[in-house]
C-alpha cells in the first residue's frame, strides 16, 4: 500500500448535495478501489478538503480520483506521499553535494 493526498477543491456542481450521505458515497467508492481512508478533512484555503488514503498503486489512486470527480463534481489533485525517512534514504544525500551533509 502507498499513501496517497487528496486535495478537493468544489466547482459550482460540488456545492450541490453536499450531506453526510454523499460523504458516505464518497467512501464507498474509494474502498471500491481498494482504498483504505486515514483521515477526511474540510479545511479552509485553496482547497476545501484533503483526504489521507492508502492504495494499492497509483493505478488504482487514479481511477478513485476520477471517479469520485464523475459522482461528486468535485475536482482533485491526487498526489503520493512519503514518510520524510524514507525520502531521505531514498536521496542517500545526493542532494547535498555543494553543502556539508547532515550526516557529518
Amino acid at each position: 500500500m502507498s499513501t496517497f493526498i487528496m486535495f478537493g477543491k468544489y466547482t459550482s456542481e460540488g456545492f450541490n448535495n453536499i450531506s453526510q450521505e454523499r460523504t458516505g458515497k464518497i467512501a464507498e467508492i474509494i474502498k471500491k478501489h481498494d482504498g483504505e481512508i486515514h483521515k477526511m478533512y474540510a479545511i479552509l484555503g485553496e482547497y476545501d478538503l484533503v483526504f489521507l488514503i492508502d492504495f494499492q498503486n497509483t493505478k488504482t489512486a487514479m481511477q478513485a480520483s476520477v471517479a469520485l470527480r464523475k459522482f461528486s463534481g468535485i475536482n482533485f489533485t491526487t498526489s503520493p506521499a512519503l514518510p520524510v525517512e524514507m525520502f531521505d534514504e531514498l536521496m542517500g544525500g545526493e542532494f547535498y553535494s555543494d553543502w556539508e551533509s547532515p550526516q557529518s
